[in-house]
């Protein structure tokens, strides 16, 4: 294993150090306990927006802090969600009175966590709304799971519930439009290879040198079937049909097309993959009105990919091109 860290130990608190240092006119970061916040939160008589979980994802979640998106990241150890002292106090550091959004992608102990830190915050008097994101529909139940799994369309609730709450919009206001948001979008990934854990030090899964995972999460938890390699355009329709299918997409509708990498796959390959998407979108008579292409959510360094389809409205395409100003995520300002 060759990585360019110090000690496994100390990874998270030299990553997250070192995005402050980078970010510090974005983001200011706290060390103990460790949790990110926008630079100028809490924002006055705006809803406060709060994700995380494990790190391993970057740039989820800390990436997302800031104008137009998140008011605090909370990143737990690899592949670990935070703790409730964690996200407490990153809950009352975005509260300006009007409330908080927790984005939790569906996995157990993100949901227990965040579920403690959420009463906890409210016996404080600081209301709060959840908004859990489960998009995956590779599989119902995982190792990490009940029910699917929260993946790339994390990226488009943060993103969207992010610029309703910076125009003004109610603390309910806010979570409906999450929750709109995950009820509208469905994704399924593919890994090429697995990634290795800086503490574990040695791959988290194994495929052979000729073989894929179709389905795979984004803790390198099984998918739905290990397959021979293919093509991009193979695995492309893999990916896609069971995204349409699910999210009944019929033709004259709009949608956003977000394909994103696991972290070890070029941008060259990404762009082959959207290419087969959008010509099969074509041909369904479904317009692509919005595209994301890039390393967004990510699993360390695998090489695989994921397909993410967001079914698009005049109010949610209007919310994602709004204005947001973050280390991964800028446009509009």
């Amino acid at each position: 294993m060759k990585k360019l860290i110090n000690d496994p130990r100390s990874v998270v608190d030299e990553s997250v150090e070192g995005f402050g240092l980078a970010h510090a006119d974005l983001v200011t970061v706290s060390a103990d306990p460790k949790y990110v916040t926008r630079k100028d939160a809490p924002v006055s008589g705006k809803v406060g927006l709060l994700s995380g979980g494990g790190s391993g994802h970057e740039p989820l979640h800390a990436g997302y802090v800031g104008l137009g998106m998140l008011d605090a990241a909370v990143p737990g150890a690899v592949f670990t969600s935070p703790t409730p002292d964690q996200i407490l106090p990153a809950t009352l550091a975005v509260n300006s009175g009007v409330g908080v959004v927790h984005i939790v992608k569906n996995y157990t102990g993100d949901v227990l966590n965040f579920e403690t830190a959420a009463e906890l915050a409210q016996a404080e008097g600081v209301e709060v709304r959840t908004v859990l994101v489960n998009d995956d529909v590779a599989v119902e139940d995982s190792l990490y799971t009940a029910g699917r799994r929260g993946v790339g369309g994390t990226v488009l609730v943060e993103k969207i519930a992010g610029a309703a709450a910076e125009r003004g919009d109610s603390l309910d206001a806010v979570a409906a439009i999450g929750d709109r948001v995950n009820s509208n979008v469905r994704t399924m990934g593919v890994a090429l290879s697995a990634c290795t854990v800086p503490h574990a030090g040695s791959p988290s899964f194994e495929l052979a040198d000729n073989e894929i995972e179709i389905g795979i999460g984004i803790h390198g938890e099984p998918g739905r079937h290990k397959i021979p390699m293919e093509n991009a355009d193979g695995i492309t329709d893999r990916l896609l049909e069971p995204v349409l299918s699910d999210l009944g997409i019929s033709s004259g509708e709009k949608v956003l097309l977000f394909v994103n990498g696991m972290g070890g796959t070029p941008l060259s390959e990404l762009y082959i993959v959207y290419r087969r998407a959008a010509q099969v979108l074509a041909e369904r008579g479904v317009t692509v009105e919005r595209s994301l292409v890039g390393n967004y959510i990510t699993a360390l360094e695998m090489q695989g990919c994921s397909i993410s389809v967001l079914r698009l409205d005049d109010e949610l395409t209007q919310l994602w091109d709004a204005p947001v100003h973050t280390a991964a995520l800028r446009w509009g300002v």
